[in-house]
């Protein structure tokens, strides 16, 4: 069992808020925590509803996670549809008892208040115990790396480092 599930809403690659996300994954120790990246899911599981194992498992692994970590780009105010439907399948109460850490990325600080508006409710309704305060960076503050993760400035890479360690804690 992960401590700690990381759920990347990204249908893209190279993904920016993936990358902040396997950054947050170094963060916590790689035992600790499972990266699930939802576009490697198939697209009749999360598009029609049709139960594949992969989905399954997706699903038994955030059920045995005690946090939850998601990250999505913001597309029009909101996050990514990918993530939306992968979470719209949960079972109710698929977070209950957990804590999650909602971070979102996108093009200008404009999106800022999307991950209290956007991603915060849809944790609380399915029953997430502790939501920590989010973390929104603009794509400029993310350089992607060789490796997959995420080059933040100081100020953020603490923001970040703050924010696993309050989940772990």
């Amino acid at each position: 069992m992960s401590a700690i599930v990381l759920l990347a809403g990204s249908p893209s690659t190279p993904s920016r808020s993936t990358a902040v996300l396997r950054t947050a994954r170094d963060l916590a120790g790689v035992e600790r925590s499972t990266l699930l990246e939802l576009r490697e899911l198939s697209a009749d599981s999360l598009l029609f509803g049709r139960a594949t194992d992969a989905l399954a498992r997706a699903h038994a692994l955030v059920a045995e996670a005690r946090a939850i970590v998601l990250a999505t780009p913001v597309y029009k105010a909101a996050y990514s549809g990918l993530l939306k439907t992968f979470l719209d399948y949960l079972p109710d109460g698929a977070l209950r008892g957990k804590s999650a850490y909602p971070i979102a990325t996108g093009g200008s600080n404009a999106h800022l208040l999307s991950v209290d508006y956007a991603l915060k409710p849809v944790l609380s309704v399915l029953g997430a115990g502790r939501i920590l305060e989010g973390l929104y960076l603009t794509n400029e503050a993310i350089e992607l790396r060789d490796d997959g993760t995420a080059a933040l400035g100081a100020e953020h890479h603490e923001r970040l480092k703050a924010g696993m360690q309050a989940l772990l804690g």
